[in-house]
């Protein structure tokens, strides 16, 4: 990474990160991109250094150079888990029903179909693999919801046929979050959706 700040160790530099730890550094991270400290670019680079590192000093080395506020908790959207495995999630539901909800790990591509059934994707627990995560709808005289946590980017590009496709998320978009792409099609079925608060832990 160019331009890296250097390492000044603290007190608590050697303890191992935690998944609290990392979702503060991402938030802070995110804050520095909007406020235009950071490049895409070097904010992409940092970000992926992010799940790399293992102690509480080699993340302060991703924001020490940075203006941001840290004397307040910085809470991102979501929870980043990432995967080696690049294979899609199938997902089916035939005369019958699915759910995923809570801790569940968000797969960088999601194919569903539902035929004459219904299911629902609820990320607002979950933990996303990558930056973008891309989920196919194919609903026949069926449907399925999607819930995804405020501040994510939703890009709804599916087709409805004598019926809905409207998957939409909250009106404030958080930078470190991650960019959900809803593709399918919905015919004589629905796919909906909307953002909503994550609970606390």
């Amino acid at each position: 990474m160019e331009n890296s700040p250097m390492r000044r160790d603290s007190q608590t530099s050697h303890l191992r990160a935690s998944d609290s730890n990392r979702e503060q550094v991402a938030a802070l991270l995110g804050e520095a991109l909007s406020t235009g400290q950071l490049g895409y670019e070097e904010y992409s680079e940092r970000l992926d250094s992010l799940y790399k590192v293992k102690t509480v000093g080699e993340l302060e080395v991703l924001t020490q150079d940075l203006q941001v506020e840290r004397s307040r908790p910085a809470a991102s959207p979501v929870s980043y888990a990432p995967g080696a495995n690049s294979e899609p999630e199938n997902v089916i539901a035939i005369f019958s029903g699915t759910e995923r909800k809570g801790r569940w790990r968000v797969r960088r591509r999601i194919r569903a179909l539902a035929i004459f059934g219904g299911m629902r994707f609820d990320l607002t627990d979950a933990e996303f693999e990558a930056k973008e995560i891309e989920i196919t709808v194919n609903a026949f005289f069926g449907g399925a919801e999607i819930v995804v946590p405020e501040g994510v980017e939703v890009r709804c590009q599916g087709v409805g046929i004598f019926g809905g496709f409207d998957v939409h998320g909250g009106g404030d978009i958080d930078p470190s979050a991650p960019v959900v792409v809803v593709k399918g099609l919905a015919v004589f079925g629905g796919v909906g959706g909307k953002a909503q608060r994550r609970r606390e832990r």
